[in-house]
């Protein structure tokens, strides 16, 4: 079965471009052309959103706020393309919000299913149909819940805040596999996040003082990147 994507922009053109061009990958494309539709098409269940922020009656700030409130979309990926390039706007709709990913106009095809891609995968879906395993990642003392955001170490829930678990999330669902930082940093933050190597290894650091006497759970190879020990 094909993965849907919800594509929400009132220009129609630009729709039906992206839509072909979605299409040609292999997507189900469900299209709107204003909030409100959008948020009736919900009951869809898109794999990913893809909005836009300047509409009339409901701007894509308030479309990604409502559909975040709603439980069973918390995890899915919202991600904003939109010719607003203020940082002002880019912080907000990550930030606050809750986006997955912003992305300037114009852009290129390849760019564009390459980023797409890049969410789903770090959403736990695999971007050539379906998803890769259980939502929930078990391994020694460490659960995972990938649809509620919520870690537990020997039963207990640890607070990981959002960059934090989707860094652990991935690394713990791509196990025994050492990623390199560009890798971690394209998944996690997306190719045109200004950010260095450093954030990474930072991230790392955080996640590993929550982890405590589990912190070897995360390797460090030198010069390379990390892995996540599995077994």
């Amino acid at each position: 079965m094909s993965l849907k994507i919800l594509l929400v922009d009132d220009e129609k053109d630009i729709v039906e471009f992206l839509r072909y061009n979605l299409e040609r990958e292999g997507f189900e494309v469900i299209c709107a052309y204003n909030g409100q539709i959008a948020l009736d098409k919900l009951v869809e269940k898109p794999d990913l959103i893809m909005l836009d922020v300047m509409m009339p009656r409901m701007d894509g700030f308030e479309v990604c706020r409502r559909i975040r409130e709603k439980p069973e979309f918390r995890s899915t990926p919202i991600v904003f393309l939109t010719a607003r390039s203020s940082e002002v706007d880019e912080i907000k709709a990550l930030n606050d919000l809750g986006a997955n990913d912003y992305i300037i106009k114009p852009v290129t095809q390849n760019r564009l299913i390459a980023r797409v891609r890049a969410n789903l995968r770090t959403a736990g879906v695999d971007p050539e149909g379906g998803r890769e395993g259980p939502v929930n990642i078990k391994t020694g003392p460490l659960e995972i819940d990938r649809g509620k955001y919520v870690v537990l170490i020997d039963g207990i829930e640890i607070s990981f805040p959002k960059k934090e678990f989707e860094l652990l999330y991935f690394l713990a669902n791509n196990p025994n596999t050492v990623h390199k930082r560009e890798t971690l940093l394209a998944n996690i933050w997306g190719s045109e996040v200004y950010v260095g190597d450093r954030t990474v290894d930072v991230h790392i650091r955080k996640i590993r003082e929550k982890l405590e006497e589990y912190a070897d759970l995360i390797e460090t190879i030198k010069g390379v990147g990390y892995r996540f020990r599995d077994g």
